[in-house]
């Protein structure tokens, strides 16, 4: 999962990606990037960390210099976690281009491959974004123009697609043309454009999400369809075209769960209605199959799942509270690496309010249940706060597949509903109930009568992947990449590495 935005304007545009960057922290707080273009030259910075921390100077932002520019916010999905994987990726042949990327390729390996034996092109990470780069600019180098032409741009990412498999939300700077912005023929993930009239004449914006155009005063003009390609030039022209053959509008249902920010309009649908729905369909739920309940009061995990938390208290009848104050400055723990480091991470990130907790049936509302080690010492800690019954109500079905179209989830084993009933999670976690939104209702919740949605991507709870090409062989080598045995392994190697280095000199 990552954070994506491009901007031509008619000033300089370095304070506004970093603006919007900032918008989009929530998608990536691991790695952070922006290069701009003036003239016949880029300009680039990134590293990890967090924006304001990569960006920390007058000094920084006054190099990048120029009119349009591409920027992005990481969490890793593949390769590693270095800062030589920080985005934008740049290739110099044709014309300069640097692109970001949100997503993932799941023919990545095929991909590296013929890009090395029949494109005669060099990778220099592990990332699957360097890989959708160099192809994007093999193709554009195919048209055989010495001038980039919108027609042009638009036949190199029709290629694209019938090359790339997975999901990919791209924005891509050519350098003295423009910038391009573009989605695989399912828009798994999210992109939105917009512009702005300004003192010199209109801007444009292109970001994942529409928070990013509504922080700079840009008017949203669309999402980017599935497979379609949005072109705008240096001189503030827009170019659209629908670049792929059967595009179907798939996008993932796990966006309006957790990742999008609840301001955000995504597809035409509004996160935080679609947010306040699930919580109705759960209280629908729970009234259906457990008329009698006694629920004394109910109390959401922040930040995600206040929104349905307080609609199914509404409609229960029964008193919402703030039990648990958050520290703001502690990442998202299904993504940190190692159970140890997760359960430390938890009690540092949450610390109850105890006189909500006690003597109370507390029913416990999060977002989703992952691997489940959070949920557990959540119901932990409202147990030692002094709550007589902690029961935990989820706001997605449970989660049984990992994702492989950019979210750094957890592998199969280490899922805690992989392989387990309902019943046996409840047990697992300690709670007294145990509460999950069915499917239908939450595609329910989400689909909107303006939504041109076909189907949405589900397959963390069905195991069906959209693209069609996830096979059991490729689920088991992400197996061996993504586990935790595998991260650690991964560190320690490189800790070796520096040693070796370090005790060379």
């Amino acid at each position: 999962m990552c954070g994506i935005v491009g901007i031509v304007a008619r000033q300089p545009v370095n304070q506004e990606l970093y603006d919007a960057l900032n918008m989009l922290q929530h998608r990536g707080q691991d790695a952070a990037g922006i290069i701009t273009n003036e003239g016949d030259r880029l300009y680039l910075h990134k590293d990890n960390g967090l924006v304001r921390d990569v960006f920390s100077s007058d000094e920084i932002m006054m190099r990048l210099r120029g009119n349009m520019g591409v920027g992005h916010v990481r969490y890793p999905t593949a390769g590693c976690s270095s800062s030589a994987e920080a985005q934008p990726f740049y290739t110099n042949t044709p014309f300069g281009i640097c692109l970001s990327h949100n997503g993932n390729l799941t023919n990545a390996e095929q991909l590296k491959h013929e890009l090395f034996v029949d494109d005669r092109r060099h990778l220099n990470t592990d990332s699957d974004s360097e890989v959708l780069l160099n192809v994007f600019a093999h193709e554009l180098m195919m048209c055989g123009t010495l001038r980039v032409a919108p027609k042009d741009v638009f036949e190199a990412v029709s290629r694209v697609h019938l090359r790339a498999r997975g999901a990919y939300a791209c924005v891509a700077l050519i350098s003295g043309y423009g910038i391009v912005g573009f989605r695989d023929p399912f828009g798994i993930r999210p992109l939105v454009f917009g512009k702005r009239q300004g003192t010199y004449g209109v801007d444009y914006m292109i970001a994942s999400e529409s928070v990013a155009l509504d922080a700079l005063g840009f008017e949203r003009i669309a999402d980017v369809a599935p497979g379609e390609a949005v072109y705008v030039t240096l001189d503030g022209k827009l170019h659209r075209r629908q670049c792929a053959a059967n595009p179907v509008y798939s996008p993932c249902i796990f966006e309006y769960v957790y990742l999008a920010r609840p301001d955000s309009v995504m597809e035409n649908i509004s996160v935080h209605k679609a947010r306040l729905r699930m919580g109705e369909k759960l209280a629908e739920k729970i009234q259906r199959e457990w008329p009698d309940h006694d629920i004394d009061v109910v109390i959401p995990i922040p930040d995600t799942s206040r929104v349905p938390g307080s609609e199914l208290a509404q409609r229960l009848g029964v008193p919402y509270r703030e039990g648990f104050v958050k520290n703001r400055y502690i990442g998202r723990t299904f993504i940190m690496p190692g159970q140890a480091q997760r359960k430390k991470s938890v009690r540092q990130k949450l610390n109850p309010i105890d006189f909500e907790f006690k003597g109370k049936n507390v029913l416990l509302v999060d977002d989703s249940i992952v691997r489940g080690n959070t949920s557990q010492e959540i119901i932990r800690m409202a147990r030692d706060a002094g709550a007589r019954k902690v029961y935990f109500a989820s706001a997605a079905p449970p989660v049984r597949y990992p994702n492989v179209y950019g979210i750094d989830m957890p592998t199969a084993s280490e899922l805690v509903a992989h392989g387990r009933s309902e019943a046996e999670i409840e047990k697992l976690i300690g709670a007294d109930r145990l509460i999950y939104q069915d499917l239908d209702d939450l595609i329910e919740a989400v689909r909107h009568k303006h939504s041109k949605i076909e189907r949405f991507d589900c397959s963390v709870f069905t195991g069906e992947y959209v693209t069609q090409d996830v096979s059991e062989d490729y689920l088991n080598q992400l197996e061996l990449f993504r586990s935790d045995a595998a991260k650690e392994a991964r560190r320690v190697r490189a800790g070796n590495v520096v040693i070796e280095l370090h005790n060379s000199r």
